[in-house]
This record gives C-alpha cells, sequence and structure tokens, in this order.
C-alpha cells in the first residue's frame, strides 16, 4: 500500500509531533501499547516491542560440552571457584542465565576427591548423574553418593555440598528453576553454614546414606514414627532417586500401548503427595521403544531435555533436531514437539524436566496434540 500521508494537509505536522510523542514517553520509561511495528522509528521502543523469546536450540555433549569441560578441570581449581559448571544458555535470552524462560541446565565437572563446603539457595535443583560412580552431594545431614541415571534433589532452602568422592572424574547434570525466581526477584545464595554456632565446612551425616531408600523406596508404605518434614519441608523429603528403580518401572511398561504424544513417560514424585518432586518443576524418565515416533504435542510447559540413552531426532516447531546421549535440547513452552528413536532394535531413553507445576499453580497449563489425521485437539 502506498503512504499518502505526505500528500494531505498537515501530515508531516502529525508525524513530527508523532516523534516527539514517542520521545518523551521512552525518556520517561514508559511503553506506548498502540504501537504498532510500521509506526514507531524510535529504536528503544522497537526493542520493547521485540521482546526475548526462547529458541528450540541443541546443546552437544560430545562436541561442545565435554571438551570445554576437560579444559575447565585443567585450568579452573577449586581455589579459583567452587563451581566448575557450564550453563546452557538461551541464543534467544542471552546473556541471561536461562536454558528456557524459566529453567537453566549446567553440566558440572568434579575432580577425584574434591568436594565442595556446603551452601543453600532459594532456587530448587537436581542433580543428575551422567558419569562416574562417587559424585556426591549432600543434603540436609543425608550424605548421597551416586552415579549415572540417579536424581539428587538440593530443595529450597536446604544446605548441600557437592563433589565426587572416589579416585575417577565424575560429570553431572543439574537443572534449577533459577530464571523463574530471578524474575520474581527472589533469588538469594547463603554459604555460612553452621552446626551449634559454630561455622563448618562439612556437614554432619545425621541420617544413614540410604535413608531415602530405606524410607521411602516402598511405594505405599509411610512410616508414622518419622518425621517427614526435612530441610524446609518445601519439596519431597525423598532425596535421591535411583535409575534401577526408574529403570525396572520402564522396563514393567514396555509392552505396554503408552501415550500416542508422550509415549512411556514416568514422573519422578513426593511419595508423600504423590505431586511434583518441587512446586516449580517436575521431572519424568521418557521411553522411546525402538522405533517409535510420538505424535506433535504443543503445551504452555518448557521443556528440558536430556537424551540418557540411545539416540534419535526431535522436530520442534518444524525444525530437525539429531540427539545422542548427554545432549541437551530446548523445547520452550507452546512450541510443537515431536520425538523419534532412530533404533529399530534399542530403546531411548529421556530425562526431561518441565515447568508444568508453577504453570499449573496459575491455571496457565495447557495441551495440545495433532491426531492421526494432522488435526489439532485440546488435551488439557
Amino acid at each position: 500500500m502506498t503512504d499518502t500521508r505526505a500528500a494531505v494537509p498537515g501530515a508531516s505536522n502529525r508525524d513530527a509531533a508523532l516523534k516527539a510523542l514517542y520521545d518523551d514517553v521512552f525518556n520517561k520509561n514508559m511503553f506506548p501499547f498502540w504501537a504498532s511495528s510500521v509506526d514507531v522509528a524510535h529504536d528503544e521502543i522497537k526493542q520493547l516491542m521485540g521482546t526475548q523469546k526462547a529458541l528450540p536450540f541443541l546443546w552437544s555433549y560430545d562436541k561442545d560440552i565435554a571438551p570445554i569441560l576437560q579444559r575447565s578441570a585443567e585450568l579452573i581449581h577449586m581455589d579459583d571457584s567452587e563451581r566448575r559448571s557450564l550453563i546452557l544458555v538461551n541464543p534467544g535470552l542471552s546473556p541471561r542465565r536461562a536454558t528456557v524462560s524459566t529453567m537453566y541446565t549446567a553440566y558440572r565437572l568434579n575432580d577425584p576427591n574434591e568436594v565442595m563446603p556446603p551452601h543453600r539457595h532459594s532456587p530448587s535443583a537436581i542433580r543428575f548423574g551422567l558419569t562416574g560412580k562417587s559424585n556426591f552431594t549432600g543434603v540436609e545431614g543425608e550424605d548421597i553418593t551416586f552415579g549415572p541415571g540417579d536424581m539428587v534433589l538440593t530443595p529450597i532452602d536446604a544446605w548441600h555440598n557437592h563433589g565426587n568422592t572416589g579416585d575417577e572424574p565424575a560429570v553431572n547434570l543439574s537443572v534449577l528453576d533459577l530464571p523463574l525466581v530471578e524474575t520474581l526477584s527472589a533469588v538469594y545464595f547463603e554459604h555460612d553454614y553452621a552446626e551449634s554456632g559454630v561455622a563448618k565446612k562439612v556437614q554432619s551425616a545425621r541420617f544413614p546414606s540410604d535413608y531415602s531408600a530405606r524410607v521411602y523406596g516402598a511405594g505405599g508404605l509411610r512410616p508414622r514414627f518419622l518425621d517427614h518434614h526435612r530441610g524446609s519441608g518445601l519439596s519431597s523429603p525423598m532425596y535421591v532417586y535411583r535409575w534401577d528403580a526408574m529403570r525396572e518401572a520402564l522396563e514393567r511398561f514396555k509392552d505396554w500401548d503408552g501415550d500416542p504424544y508422550e509415549a512411556l513417560m514416568i514422573e519422578y514424585v513426593d511419595p508423600l503427595t504423590g505431586g511434583p518432586v518441587f512446586k516449580t518443576i517436575t521431572f519424568f524418565a521418557q521411553m522411546l521403544r525402538p522405533g517409535e515416533r510420538t505424535r506433535p504435542l504443543r503445551q504452555t510447559a518448557s521443556l528440558l531435555v536430556a537424551p540418557f540413552q540411545g539416540s534419535g531426532h526431535s522436530m520442534v516447531d518444524g525444525k530437525r533436531f539429531d540427539w545422542t546421549e548427554f545432549d541437551t535440547l530446548a523445547v520452550p513452552g507452546g512450541s510443537w514437539c515431536e520425538h523419534v528413536n532412530g533404533s529399530e532394535t534399542e530403546p531411548a531413553i529421556l530425562f526431561v524436566a518441565s515447568d508444568e507445576p508453577a504453570l499449573k499453580a496459575f491455571s496457565l497449563f495447557r495441551k495440545w496434540g495433532r491426531d492421526a489425521s494432522g488435526d489439532v485437539v485440546r488435551m488439557i
């Protein structure tokens, strides 16, 4: 369409007045809600209109993450930093420490026999073992040594420390809700750990190392003689979820039909309530049987997908991402996504984090799928 404003008497005066109006709006730290992309020349307002949005993105463990972790182990020592971790930054959200809008994934390499001092914080976090048998996390007096596939909670306000108690390097993957907590201006960290008023660099063990499994490892049974208010009491009291138990559960269902949109998906839950382990994020193990392909699914929840076993690819908003073990795939909320197991003989297992609980708390969780004929159906 041809712009005829110049031919209309007074149009140039209006343009000048409009520019002055937008200048004043910006200078007074406001935003013109009526603005459209065609009538705004002011650069700052254009930036405000172009808000950041997470993009579908894949990080390769073998090509990108592992080589940098190994170099960091040679150059960064505990005297330099107590956290030798790589945070995955979504290119659509940079420079925010965010892999999707509400969560971030970080990979941590611990050298043999190094354990960091205790700390606690407002973000909730988990550690998921990738390599090595001696990853270590002490949580509120429960010393937990974990290996590949084991998931350890470090809940909000729970004193904890990390490290490696073995003689070989160990790598684990972390997921935190820090971007969400940061958005709410509620982030804090504390490092002044003390017992009976005495500052300490190591937590004393107050529970047996197998406490979580011994107390909560049998579903449907709750010991009444124990206090289940552990740490701050704001998360699951079961601090470690062993891979053997999850793998056994997946195997029990491998011949079932499963869900056409999610295949075989099992959630890690609070053994007392059956709800998610945290109020903000939840976690799943998802098995794709040999050759299995899920139907396209779209949800308001954002996902962090970390293949743990096998290889395959995912289609996210029409773009293909080929993945293998220990990669991370960011699936922003609102994206169409489907997964494909690339093997005709072996299963693929994905470790998945989701901000579904946070969205449910605000009644914002929705799901849509495409049925066999390609039509969109609303599921939640």
